[in-house]
């Protein structure tokens, strides 16, 4: 295993960047809140996106195309959830009127009680998983609202590098070099 990850590191450069100015980052965090996307986000579904698309610098704008989809998904499990809820009853009450001995509808002739009773319980069971879909598409609304407000101010740039380079020791061991750079600007004032 060890000559393994020895030659994956022998073989491989790896690369990692940060943050470069951390006095710009922390006055840009004054500026644009987390919170008020969650809360924009929790309120309105899609309002915490359109938050941060707004906050965002000019050429990193890229988070408005989230709106439809969180509304799409909203919208295909909201209208599952009320027509599985609808058929759920709908059988209930099919069943309940054959417990009466009232005759049984045209629309479920085919089917005895337990047949009734089957279809009620894949008809609840369905709805039940809509109605878990929708709080979690409502919860990832929320969630990704967050995220995407923590990463507003994040520049990703090669200013701060790490990265790992294949070297031979004394008497050609092979090994594995790590440099840290450092680029800083200025700060601004």
């Amino acid at each position: 295993m060890r000559p393994l990850v020895l030659v994956c590191f022998l073989l491989c450069a790896c690369h990692g960047f940060s943050q470069t100015d951390s006095t710009a980052v922390l006055a840009d965090t004054n500026r644009h809140s987390v919170k008020k996307a969650v809360i924009f986000s929790a309120v309105v579904p899609g309002a915490g996106q359109v938050y941060n698309h707004i906050a965002m610098p000019k050429g990193k704008k890229k988070a408005f195309w989230k709106v439809p989809l969180i509304y799409a998904g909203l919208g295909a499990t909201g209208y599952f959830m009320i027509k599985n809820n609808m058929l759920k009853n709908e059988l209930r009450d099919e069943y309940e009127n054959r417990q009466k001995n009232e005759p049984p509808s045209d629309k479920y002739i085919q089917y005895d009680d337990a047949g009734l009773l089957t279809l009620y319980t894949s008809a609840r069971n369905n709805r039940d998983m809509c109605i878990i879909g929708f709080g979690l598409v409502y919860l990832l609304n929320v969630v990704d609202a967050g995220v995407e407000a923590h990463f507003v101010n994040f520049d990703v740039s090669e200013d701060l590098s790490l990265s790992f380079h294949p070297v031979v020791l004394t008497g050609y061991t092979p090994g594995v070099s790590m440099r840290l750079n450092f680029h800083s600007k200025p700060p601004r004032l």
